[in-house]
């Protein structure tokens, strides 16, 4: 799998990773953990580790963590969670639950979720980083309109990583996200690559164009996250599926050569015209 280094220490990381939301919130019954197992073991063999989760997504971390346990996998896993509270103490509080949640004794990235108080809460993570808890801290939003302070906080402040929206429909963060985290050194996760399933409904009955196939792009699912991946200030993708033929297509965008800027301008206006 194509990986990419996080700048702030040049560890490798996996382009493709696993996002929770939604489809993790479930009972713990074998028929509903059963294809999210699968879907972990295709994330992992494939060379795979990023999962990401939060306290706002109901029972993922939960879930995350029996399977995790299960497949006696933690130590392949790269474990990726939030802070969603205000205040110090029940962000230590929830963090604690978190670590606890997901079986984990410290966890790869915790972030501030969708900047909930982040000026307490990153001062508590940079305490956490030094008590080896965590070991990288960052920010996260999943809108367009929260780029600017976004860009405010990663320009002033020293984070690791950043978590924001960004899909070949949703593209504002190329203009100054993108290339800001490449020059402050800051890793990029991204949410919502399929603009949570907007983008398969627009395409719903098409075929994949022929041309694409000569950078990979035979599903939909790879063809989009090809797009984004093609941003070197990308580090890792990290969409939400619960079924394990969605994955083997999302895992197929970590393989192979990625489309040029030319490509890029033909996806582009491609998605425009329908």
């Amino acid at each position: 799998m194509l990986t990419r280094a996080i700048p702030k220490t040049g560890e490798a990381l996996p382009a493709i990773g696993l996002g929770t939301w939604k489809v993790f919130d479930v009972a713990p019954t074998p028929a509903n953990l059963s294809p999210l197992k699968e879907v972990l073991n295709g994330l992992l063999a494939a060379g795979g580790s990023v999962i990401d989760s939060s306290p706002m997504y109901g029972r993922a971390e939960a879930v995350s963590g029996v399977l995790l346990a299960e497949m006696k996998a933690h130590r392949r896993a790269f474990l990726a969670t939030k802070v969603w509270t205000e205040g110090r103490e029940r962000g230590i509080a929830q963090m604690r639950e978190s670590l606890k949640l997901l079986r984990a004794e410290r966890i790869d990235l915790m972030q501030v979720h969708n900047l909930v108080d982040w000026r307490t809460q990153l001062a508590t993570l940079r305490d956490w980083k030094a008590e080896g808890l965590v070991r990288y801290l960052g920010i996260t939003h999943y809108t367009p309109g929260a780029y600017a302070e976004l860009a405010d906080i990663i320009a002033r402040e020293d984070i690791d990583f950043v978590q924001l929206a960004y899909s070949i429909a949703t593209r504002e963060a190329e203009d100054r996200l993108l290339p800001l985290c490449a020059e402050r050194g800051v890793a990029v996760l991204i949410n919502r690559p399929f603009e949570t399933g907007g983008l398969f409904r627009k395409l719903r009955g098409r075929e994949v164009p022929e041309w694409a196939t000569a950078f990979g792009g035979t599903h939909w699912a790879t063809f989009l996250l090809k797009y984004i991946l093609a941003r070197p200030a990308v580090t890792c993708v990290i969409p939400a599926t619960g079924n394990p033929g969605h994955m083997r297509e999302i895992l197929a965008a970590g393989e192979g050569r990625l489309p040029s800027e030319a490509e890029r301008a033909r996806m582009i206006a491609f998605m425009e015209q329908l």
